[in-house]
């Protein structure tokens, strides 16, 4: 089922009101760029959701797993996705979600946190803009897709 971003967030938002209760323990932290390097370094796993021109404009965080979630019209396919995400990080395994600025991950972190069972979900709160705004490294796509392609997870 494809949705809107607009349409998976008001999703998000309803099915947060009936899952609350269910995901007790599922946490969502917003993070910063500092914690971001620092969860990294700890080997969890950071999943890049913007689409390929935002990623060739930026560059990527290194190590990051490309999957957009939204496409360039705000559609986007929950299930198909999560499927893929699930091959990176297993729903009891923390995991790491970023975009440009951190909106479209805000949602996608309740998405997996509570519907998909993910026990702990960083958001970058302030996304690439913030990353690369405080000089800190990316890697060009044809680099980070050459390791996805070598892991076979992206």
């Amino acid at each position: 089922m494809d949705l809107s971003a607009a349409g998976f967030a008001r999703l998000v938002a309803a099915l947060f009101g009936v899952t609350a209760a269910w995901n007790v323990g599922a946490v969502v932290s917003d993070i910063d760029s500092a914690e971001l390097s620092r969860l990294i370094a700890a080997g969890v796993p950071i999943i890049d959701i913007r689409t390929s021109p935002e990623w060739q404009q930026t560059g990527v965080v290194p190590g990051s797993h490309l999957l957009t979630f939204f496409d360039e019209r705000g559609r986007a396919n929950p299930g198909a996705w999560l499927e893929k995400a699930g091959s990176i990080a297993r729903p009891g395994d923390p995991l790491i979600v970023i975009c440009r600025t951190g909106n479209r991950t805000k949602a996608v972190s309740q998405f997996l946190s509570d519907r998909a069972g993910y026990a702990k979900v960083y958001n970058v709160k302030e996304g690439i803009v913030a990353w690369t705004k405080e000089g800190r490294a990316t890697e060009p796509v044809s680099q980070s897709r050459a390791n996805c392609r070598a892991a076979d997870n992206c």
